[in-house]
């Protein structure tokens, strides 16, 4: 084993915040083999507590702000 992980796919709308249901931009890849999504909400809430826990973090919140801006372009 390489110790490398799989390649994550990117978010989309279907992804649904484990914590409270709303459009999932983390996903959370745990030491354990499993997965957990988050919104930015709640990814902020418990970002300590998952760090120790994670493999690797797929942040994708960046997508918030480019939307945003995107609107007010136009």
């Amino acid at each position: 084993m390489t110790g490398t992980l799989a390649p994550t796919q990117p978010l989309t709308a279907a992804d649904r915040c484990d914590r409270c249901g709303a459009q999932a931009y983390v996903r959370v890849l745990l030491n354990s083999g499993g997965e957990l999504l988050f919104c930015a909400h709640h990814m902020r809430k418990h970002d300590d507590s998952l760090r120790k826990i994670a493999s690797d973090i797929q942040d994708e919140t960046d997508k918030l702000t480019k939307s945003d801006k995107n609107a007010e372009e136009r």
